[in-house]
């Protein structure tokens, strides 16, 4: 089968990851109208392209938080990698380090912090964390994360509890007898997210940076209000997101929110994006709109399901010459 474009790696998931595993990926809260709206709000948007513009050298290359990536587009975090393959979060960052972009690891990983930084010295990673009730464990990893070389503490801010999302529940999802959350063990059973701690707040905040020099980047944003008080609250970065359109449905497109965090901002941290990008064309339009960087999650799951790590480079490969196309198109 040739791969063109990113839906094809979508189809192919689908095609041959178990039921079960295809739904949990695909899954959104209630009737799935915010995580389709994450891709339509794409499409309503036009560009307005300039000609005779010297195009015959780009440069895509860009920062965040002074690390360079080869272009603006990094791996959001997801949970349990190894449903769609057996290396699971190592081939993630094995990819991810090849392509010279970041990887958001997840607090729901399917390997452990440390084995996936040995898998990939050197690469670019962040740490995805969920506060849980159990406090203990939370400054545990966030120390781990740390102390392994991870240069970004990246907290989900939409997740008091889960989203209802009725594949899920039709299917009493859970783990594989033979797949835990490896970065959790012996804190707790973790597929029990009541364990989540739906108390956390703003002050939050200030508790996290007694733990660590990381860089805090918070995700979840999608109002002015919010994104004013991330700023009043010392974060570096936020993520516009809406959980792949996983927890509170009828909630606004990432795309259609950013423009409004961004204004908010005003320039003094960095804005990100994620949901709903399918094409190169989706991340010229987010950066046109303000984003310093998008940030995939269904697609690097799709591209794991393919052919791991070398199906991954293919999504982020295929997105990379997308989006240098699309620049040179629209001058």
């Amino acid at each position: 089968m040739s791969m063109v474009c990113l839906s094809d790696f979508e189809a192919y998931a689908k095609k041959y990851l178990p039921k079960i595993a295809w739904d949990y990926f695909a899954a959104g809260a209630d009737d799935c109208t915010t995580r389709d709206e994450n891709i339509l709000a794409y499409k309503r948007i036009r560009f307005r392209p300039r000609m005779l513009r010297d195009v015959s050298v780009m440069d895509i290359r860009t920062k965040i938080l002074g690390s360079e990536i080869s272009f603006p587009v990094g791996i959001a975090p997801t949970g349990f990698h190894q449903l769609a393959w057996p290396d699971g979060e190592k081939s993630t960052a094995r990819a991810a380090r090849a392509m010279g972009t970041c990887y958001i690891a997840s607090t729901y990983s399917t390997c452990t912090l440390e084995e996936i930084s040995a898998a990939a010295p050197g690469g670019l990673r962040w740490f995805q964390l969920y506060i849980h009730r159990n406090r203990a464990a939370s400054q545990q990893l966030v120390q781990r994360a740390e102390a392994l070389g991870f240069q970004g503490l990246v907290l989900t801010a939409d997740l008091p509890y889960t989203g209802k999302r009725r594949d899920d529940v039709r299917n009493g999802f859970r783990l594989p007898p033979h797949m835990k959350v490896k970065n959790l063990e012996g804190a707790f059973e973790v597929c029990k997210m009541i364990l989540l701690d739906p108390s956390v707040t703003w002050n939050d905040i200030y508790w996290l940076r007694s733990l660590t020099r990381l860089p805090i980047i918070i995700k979840g944003i999608l109002t002015r209000e919010d994104a004013e008080l991330a700023v009043k609250h010392g974060v570096q970065g936020i993520i516009v997101s809406n959980h792949g359109g996983r927890q509170l449905d009828e909630g606004p497109a990432t795309i259609d929110a950013l423009v409004e965090v961004v204004d908010a901002v005003r320039g003094r941290v960095e804005v990100y994006v994620d949901g709903g990008i399918r094409k190169g064309s989706d991340v010229l339009k987010a950066l046109a709109l303000g984003a310093k960087c998008v940030f995939i999650g269904r697609p690097a799951l799709w591209g794991l399901a393919y052919k791991g790590e070398e199906g991954l480079q293919d999504v982020l490969r295929i997105l990379q010459d997308e989006f240098r196309l699309s620049m040179a198109l629209a001058g």
